[in-house]
């Protein structure tokens, strides 16, 4: 008589297969303490060491260049200098941000009633770096102008990791290492070139390794004069000095304009029968770069894609 089918073989694959399961949950460790997400990270800024939140919510900058890269990183912002703004940055004037002080002096009891968690210094404010750092942890992204670019990488990737956006940055960084290249080919057969700063009527030049370096350092462009005195404000010069150097290109920056003070603006104090005859002029190559850009912000992942950006345009009108 045929016996019934044994069934047992089931009952074992489903023994074996839970006995897996259960070894494999088993192999499988429980996070400990040093795996699980940090809540600090130790900052390397232009001042030294800082240990900061990740994530800070109530975040202070007296750097216009890193409130431009926070805000494009959709990282908002507690408090800043209100004062002066340019009209690109007009937003941050409202009253849903706290008035700080200057770029230059901070009114330390708003800083203080503000109860910040980070404080970003930079450029302007370095120097307060002391005193707002008793407050709360404050690091300097202040930018290395032998090493403009690098340095501005580095300070956008900082702030990436504080505020868990690497992959932002990254992104952000190959758009801009793109530019630089496609900028960098186009200027070998530009020619040369001089920036040059109006200021209440008066003019001086910049060159390689100057706050304006950028031009040449990283886009390449050659510099029409080769020993510019690298100067803050840079080296005065005349209506003779442009004709007698007679720069392919000229690359202006209004600081009348950034500012808002002043008696007159760049193209005015540039509209003069010497400059005329520049090669420059003839070839309607001066270009008036964006004040608040150059001049104001000077710094920022973002604004540095821009300004690239404003001499690829340039270049290739």
């Amino acid at each position: 008589m045929p016996f019934p089918a044994p069934r047992t073989a089931t009952a074992y694959a489903a023994i074996a297969a839970l006995t897996a399961l259960l070894a494999g949950c088993a192999a499988t460790p429980t996070p400990t303490a040093t795996e699980e997400a940090a809540t600090e990270i130790t900052v390397t800024h232009a001042q030294g060491d800082t240990v900061v939140p990740v994530n800070p919510t109530r975040v202070l900058t007296f750097d216009i260049a890193s409130l431009t890269t926070l805000d494009a990183l959709d990282v908002d912002v507690l408090g800043l200098p209100k004062a002066n703004l340019p009209g690109e940055l007009a937003k941050f004037a409202s009253d849903d941000y706290l008035n700080i002080g200057t770029l230059f002096e901070p009114d330390y009891e708003a800083v203080n009633a503000a109860a910040p968690d980070l404080i970003i210094v930079a450029g302007r404010s370095a120097a307060v770096y002391p005193e707002l750092s008793k407050i709360a942890p404050t690091i300097d992204l202040s930018n290395e102008a032998v090493d403009f670019t690098a340095s501005v990488i580095a300070g956008t990737e900082s702030l990436g990791e504080i505020f868990e956006k690497q992959t932002e940055v990254a992104t952000l960084v190959d758009t801009l290492n793109e530019s630089i290249t496609e900028v960098t080919e186009l200027a070998a057969d530009a020619g040369d070139a001089l920036i040059v700063m109006t200021n209440a009527g008066e003019m001086t030049a910049f060159g390689a390794g100057s706050r304006f370096g950028y031009l040449h350092d990283t886009l390449g462009i050659v510099p029409a004069v080769a020993d510019v005195e690298a100067a803050t404000h840079g080296e005065a010069i005349s209506f003779e000095f442009l004709l007698e150097t007679d720069p392919e290109w000229m690359f202006v920056v209004d600081r009348d304009s950034a500012t808002a003070s002043g008696t007159g603006n760049a193209a005015e104090v540039l509209d003069n029968e010497l400059v005329a005859q520049t090669a420059a002029a003839q070839n309607d190559h001066i270009v008036y770069l964006n004040p608040v850009s150059w001049y104001i912000v000077n710094g920022g992942l973002v604004n540095l894609q821009a300004m690239t950006d404003e001499v690829a345009a340039a270049l290739t009108a």
